[in-house]
């Protein structure tokens, strides 16, 4: 089975993922293939460049071949992304791998490989 997580509560990505999923995934004991994980509010901040939980993150996505998106204005606001000339908005300071967008983005990074399953963490 496949699942996306949308991470939309506080420290989801510090502790649900960084301290549950992450190595879960590491280990290859998740128990589904998670191809993506979309990042809200402070959660964007486990992708700034240098956290550790957020290079391992990115190490594995780039081997699994996994999304890792930040909501556009959460992580405008936050410093992790600048707007572009021609609309939109590039990461900015975020490990490797990393995604800029909002729903619409989502919808077609994942239209490739989608989920069975979204996930709200």
């Amino acid at each position: 089975m496949k699942v996306a997580y949308v991470l939309n509560t506080p420290n989801a990505a510090n502790y649900k993922v960084g301290e549950m999923i992450l190595p879960q995934l590491e280990s290859d004991s998740h128990g589904v293939e998670v191809v993506g994980i979309f990042f809200f509010d402070d959660n964007t901040m486990l992708l700034q460049k240098g956290n550790p939980k957020g290079e391992r993150l990115s190490k594995l996505a780039t081997e699994k071949g996994m999304l890792l998106m930040m909501c556009d204005q959460c992580a405008n606001q936050r410093g992790l992304a600048s707007e572009k000339t021609d609309g939109g908005y590039v990461p900015e300071g975020t490990v490797d791998g990393v995604a800029v967008g909002c729903f619409p983005d989502l919808y077609g990074a994942l239209s490739g490989n989608m989920p069975d399953q979204v996930i709200s963490l």
